[in-house]
Order: structure tokens, then C-alpha cells, then sequence
């Protein structure tokens, strides 16, 4: 008795705002210095100063990104030092400050260190947002004190994609003499971040969401702003953290970067257009389906909808026995069976935050891909409601009656 063959399901990747795929030109690059460049860039020898210029060269890729002067590039380890690095670095270059502004939906490494502050005795302001995912401005605007030492706003939330003003934001901080810090983790690489015109004092950016390996990160810090070093020891990256360069990954990031540059326009409509079609067949096929966050102003790769009566642990374990890989959220909060922070203050009912799948595109992505999953997550969803208590004999005949 022969057994029958093992199917194998196809992988579809739609979590990238979790981590994307490392980019084949990002790590041909990067593979020389591991082998061949491997000199320390603080030697004084030859070996040193020839792997010192290719770290210098990724830090221009970088600055061009974001259209600003390499030297107000810190490369760090990851987005979260880099939030960690401004925020706690800002309060501790201006000692007299103990009030911290932030927001309800912001990513764990941001809202972590404002529980840390509190701790410390420090006073934070978590401003609330409508039911897209916007702050209210003038409530920012009245927020802040003469204690205030610093605003703390995303640039793009990482579960709905929503962008916030951060412009308008930046107006007002710089009107107020407050610094602003704001975490681009999603924007960076998707849309254009213009340094020169953004009047942010403190960028963060996270090499493995735009194509470049995880372990590697960015703090842009504008010229002439306080911050007290995070690591302090040796002379790296202009004194302000300390530690042998990570070069091969340094490299990596910056031809990420150069990457992006020159993908930004695919970004802004191919993976947009798929993006739409994935969630506009979504809730076409799917009864009691919502969309949640800014439907217009967000970034151009992300989507996130509720699927009411399910929950999103179920639909994200069917989808991964279908090869398909999504999300319900952050993946820094992905053990906790709780509804999303970030739904929550949005105030989305519980009946569908519970099942809301965050669905990520790249640039690598393809229409085959969309179709795919929109061919499978209809019967995911159909097969879960038939499970659920809650999908009552009522709510099946509006149901049907939706289909047809």
C-alpha cells in the first residue's frame, strides 16, 4: 500500500509589515563583508579603512532616502533602540523636562518606554484617537506644557496603515519649542520622507520592513539636537553609539535603501492596486466585513479588516494551513490573545476587533498571490461563523442575503 503524496500548499507572504523578505541585490551586497572586508572600520590599517568607506557610503544611500546630511544618520540594531535611543536619550540631555506626549496606538517600543518613564516619575500624555486611527490636533496643541521635552508620533501605524499629520504635527511642536520624535518604521521606503521639509528632530527606521536583513536600524537626529548618547563607550557613529559597526548589515541597509528609492514609484501604484483589489474583493465576497483605519490616508502596501464573529487567531491558523501567512496585529503582541491596543482605541466594536486580519503587501508581492487568497478566505470565514456561537440563524439569512 502506497500512501498518498504530501500536497504542499503554496507560501503567500502577506505580513511584511511584520518583516519583508531580504532583497537579492541586498544580500549580494552584503556578502563581501563577511569574507573579504572583514576589517574593524576603526583600525588604522588599510583593511580598517577600506571597510570604514563602504560604511560611509551606506550612510549617504541612507541620508539620500531621506533627503538629509549623513552625518545626522545613527545606525542602530533595530527600530526599537532606535525609539528607545530618542526618547530616553531626549529626556536625558534635558533633564528639566518630565512630561512626555505620545499616543494610544503606538507600536510596544514606544509605549513601553512611556510606562518606563512613568516609573520614573515622569508625566505622559497618551492622546486618544477618532475611530480611523487621527489625533485630534488641538488636543496635541493643549497638551503640552512648558514640562513637555518631548512628542512621540508615529509616522505610520503598523496594524492599519493609517499616516498621521506629521507635518502639521512638527508645526506645532516647533511653535511650542518642543522636540518631536516619530517612529517611520512602516513609512520609510513606501512613501517619500523629505528631511529638509519635515520638521521632525528624531526619525526611527528599521532595516527589515523595507528589504534589508533584521539586526539593523536607523536614528536620523536632526543637526544641532540634544541627545544623550545610548551606548556609551568608544568614538562610533560620531560618539553617539558606541560599539563595532555591524558592516555587513550596515551595507545591506543602504542598498535597501537605494532600492527603495528607486521603487518608490511601483510602491505608490502597483502594490497600491493590489492592495486594493485584495481588500476590496475581501469585503465584496465577505459579509460583515470592515475595514479599519483611514481608508485614504495610509500607507500604500497595508490593509486591515474585521471580519465579525470569528476570531483572529482561528482565521490566521486556517490561513497558515492554506500557505498563507498574515496577522492580527503587531507582531511584538502577537502571544496575547487580546483584542488589538491599537483597535481599541480606535473604539472598533470587540465583536470584530477579535477577528481582524492585517493583511501586507511588498513590492514582491503578485496578482497571482491576491488571487489566491482571495479565492481561499471566503470558505476560511464561512467555516469559522459556521463554529461560532454568535452567528445566529438571523444573522445567516442577512448573511445570504449579501451574497446574492
Amino acid at each position: 500500500m502506497t500512501s498518498s503524496p504530501v500536497v504542499t500548499p503554496p507560501l503567500i507572504y502577506f505580513d511584511n509589515n511584520a518583516t519583508c523578505a531580504v532583497a537579492p541585490e541586498v544580500i549580494e551586497a552584503m556578502m563581501p563583508f563577511f569574507d573579504k572586508f572583514y576589517g574593524n572600520a576603526s583600525s588604522m590599517h588599510f583593511f580598517g579603512g577600506q571597510v570604514a568607506k563602504h560604511i560611509e557610503h551606506a550612510r549617504a544611500e541612507v541620508a539620500a532616502l531621506l533627503n538629509c546630511a549623513p552625518e545626522e544618520i545613527v545606525f542602530t540594531s533595530c527600530g526599537t533602540e532606535s525609539d528607545n535611543h530618542a526618547i530616553r536619550g531626549a529626556f536625558e540631555a534635558l533633564p528639566e523636562k518630565k512630561h512626555f506626549i505620545t499616543t494610544k496606538v503606538e507600536h510596544p517600543a514606544v509605549l513601553s518606554v512611556g510606562k518606563y518613564l512613568t516609573g520614573k516619575g515622569y508625566s505622559v500624555t497618551q492622546l486618544p484617537v477618532d475611530k480611523q486611527g487621527n489625533i485630534d490636533l488641538h488636543e496635541l496643541k493643549t497638551a503640552i506644557t512648558p514640562e513637555t521635552g518631548l512628542v512621540s508620533i508615529m509616522f505610520a501605524n503598523n496594524e492599519t496603515g493609517t499616516l498621521f499629520p506629521i507635518e502639521e504635527i512638527g508645526a506645532i511642536c516647533r511653535e511650542k519649542g518642543v522636540l518631536l520624535h516619530t517612529d517611520a518604521v512602516q513609512a520609510a521606503g513606501k512613501i517619500p520622507l523629505d528631511m529638509k521639509k519635515l520638521p521632525v528632530d528624531l526619525l526611527s527606521i528599521s532595516g527589515h520592513k523595507l528589504h534589508a536583513p533584521k539586526g539593523i536600524g536607523v536614528l536620523y537626529v536632526r543637526r544641532g539636537t540634544r541627545l544623550h548618547p545610548f551606548m556609551i563607550g568608544g568614538h562610533q557613529e560620531r560618539s553617539r553609539r558606541a560599539g563595532t559597526e555591524n558592516v555587513p548589515y550596515i551595507v545591506g541597509l543602504g542598498k535597501a535603501c537605494r532600492l527603495a528609492i528607486n521603487a518608490m514609484f511601483e510602491e505608490n501604484n502597483r502594490v497600491r492596486t493590489l492592495r486594493d483589489k485584495l481588500e476590496k474583493g475581501l469585503m465584496e465576497k465577505i459579509p460583515f466585513s470592515y475595514l479599519n483605519g483611514n481608508p485614504h490616508w495610509r500607507i500604500p502596501n497595508t490593509t486591515n479588516i474585521g471580519f465579525e464573529f470569528i476570531e483572529g487567531e482561528a482565521i490566521l491558523l486556517h490561513l497558515s494551513a492554506a500557505g498563507i501567512a498574515a496577522s492580527s496585529g503587531s507582531a511584538c503582541t502577537s502571544g496575547s490573545l487580546e483584542p488589538s491596543h491599537v483597535l481599541m482605541a480606535m473604539g472598533v466594536p470587540f465583536s470584530y476587533a477579535h477577528g481582524s486580519t492585517r493583511f501586507s503587501l511588498s513590492r514582491f508581492t503578485t496578482e497571482a498571490e491576491v488571487d489566491y487568497v482571495l479565492s481561499v478566505m471566503p470558505g476560511i470565514v464561512d467555516k469559522l461563523r459556521d463554529m461560532s456561537p454568535f452567528y445566529t440563524q438571523e444573522i445567516r439569512k442577512q448573511a445570504k442575503a449579501f451574497q446574492h
